[in-house]
């Protein structure tokens, strides 16, 4: 496994970034959003790898699929956030760490979005700053690796 490697999973609706309600995810594509992600990970000497479903049984198999392939996870599961026991089962059942993104505010949102069931198994949740969520994920996992504690 290389040392540095890193996935980034995108769940249901992060496909239409861009045309989905622009006023709270922006006007930005997911193109957009790995475009800037391999550029930084570059600055941080990190190898990515992206994932995109809008399906809860995807989104297992890559969250068990990395392991022992991957040194950690970023995962922006959508709506399975607030709902996804499957979900979360998964990330508990794996030996990689999962930091938790969300673009918005799930905080300052309707009351179902201010929920995870994710979060109590993963290593943290970062949202509210767009693609510096992300960003700020793999800032993170970077300290962690100079720090050797993953």
């Amino acid at each position: 496994m290389n040392n540095r490697n890193f996935l980034v999973i995108n769940g249901p609706n992060l496909n239409r970034l861009g045309k989905r309600e622009p006023g709270i995810y922006g006007a930005q594509t997911m193109e957009d959003l790995q475009t800037e992600l391999v550029l930084f990970s570059k600055e941080l000497f990190l190898d990515l790898s992206f994932e995109q479903s809008n399906n809860e049984g995807d989104l297992i198999d890559l969250i068990h699929g990395a392991e022992n392939k991957f040194r950690g996870i970023v995962l922006n599961a959508g709506a399975y956030t607030h709902y996804s026991y499957a979900i979360r089962d998964a990330i508990a059942s794996v030996d990689v760490p999962v930091i938790e993104v969300h673009l918005s505010n799930v905080h300052a949102r309707e009351e179902f979005r201010q929920k995870s069931v994710i979060a109590p198994v993963t290593i943290g949740q970062i949202s509210g700053f767009g693609f510096d969520s992300y960003k700020l994920a793999l800032q993170v996992f970077h300290n962690q690796l100079k720090g050797d504690t993953l």
